[in-house]
């Protein structure tokens, strides 16, 4: 008799900064989705593939859901809703903090809309004592009606193996949806754009917030090297040149902080050659959005 298989789609909710993609990225061991301090980091649906015995979880990091401010923010905000909906359990992920914002407020009003089960996770519990998690236990508890509640941190992987415990008993039987090699349903190229605007959102500081997109122009695999050819696209000249810096000094340093995570994806050595276009309120142009990878078929269903 064999063992019947368990899968399911997790989707990740929460407002932005609260930690969804380090989550992600504790849980299947490697970066795959990208992070910094600034809200907003994740623009697209990312999808991961935990697999281990006879379960699968492919987990949805969702781009946090905050007011939107144009064309861009609209479809973040849509996939974030759109993908929860299509989930088998949802995560939503609140910070070790007992103050609830009108963010939240509107995430847990669309949470009571939701029919599947729903796990409240309280991250950064690493910065509190346990005082402090029990009054965010009872400040959350009654908002929503939770499956579960699970305090964890994603940043030192504290009670990730309880979370993913109590996952497990809330998937369906079913056969896996990818080869339990899968680790996520990003293209490379997607990845490796996704590491250098890190690297940018990282060094550029708050004067070019979420102005910034990566198009890879050319990959090509060669035996012992691997050649790239990348376009930093910001909204302005002036940004143009903070990202160029005095000499040249700025681009240079994303590319070096970018091609160590490249490497290491890759398991190869890589040449990454980065320039800088200005391409004017590319955030409110449909083609633009979608030449970027920002808007899929579905978007607007």
């Amino acid at each position: 008799m064999t063992n019947k298989t368990k899968s399911g789609f997790i989707s990740i909710i929460g407002r932005p900064n609260v930690g969804k993609s380090t989550l992600m990225n504790k849980i299947i061991g490697q970066k795959i989705a990208i992070t910094s301090n600034k809200p907003q980091t994740t623009r697209t649906k990312i999808s991961t593939v935990y697999t281990k015995g006879d379960v699968q979880m492919v987990f949805v990091d969702t781009p946090g859901l905050h007011k939107a401010k144009n064309k861009l923010g609209e479809n973040m905000v849509s996939t974030a809703k759109r993908t929860f909906n299509e989930s088998d359990v949802c995560l939503y992920l609140v910070e070790a903090d007992t103050f609830i914002g009108e963010q939240d407020e509107n995430i847990l009003s669309l949470l009571r809309t939701v029919d599947i089960p729903i796990i409240l996770v309280i991250n950064k519990v690493d910065r509190v004592d346990k005082v402090k998690i029990i009054e965010v236990i009872n400040t959350y508890k009654d908002k929503v009606n939770f499956a579960e509640i699970v305090p964890i941190s994603a940043k030192t992987g504290k009670n990730t193996d309880t979370l993913l415990s109590v996952i497990e008993q809330y998937l369906p039987e079913g056969p896996f949806f990818y080869d339990p090699d899968t680790l996520t349903d990003q293209p490379e190229r997607q990845i490796v754009s996704e590491i250098i605007r890190e690297k940018g959102l990282r060094l550029l500081g708050d004067e070019i917030p979420h102005g910034i997109a990566v198009c890879i122009d050319s990959m090509k695999f060669n035996k012992n090297i691997v050649e790239i050819q990348a376009t930093i696209v910001c909204e302005r000249d002036s940004h143009k040149g903070m990202i160029i810096g005095k000499g040249g000094s700025k681009i240079k340093e994303i590319g070096t902080m970018a091609r160590g995570d490249i490497e290491k994806m890759l398991g190869k050595k890589v040449n990454l050659q980065l320039f800088v276009k200005t391409k004017e309120n590319w955030r409110d142009s449909d083609f633009l959005l979608k030449n970027f990878g920002f808007v899929t078929e579905d978007s607007n269903e």
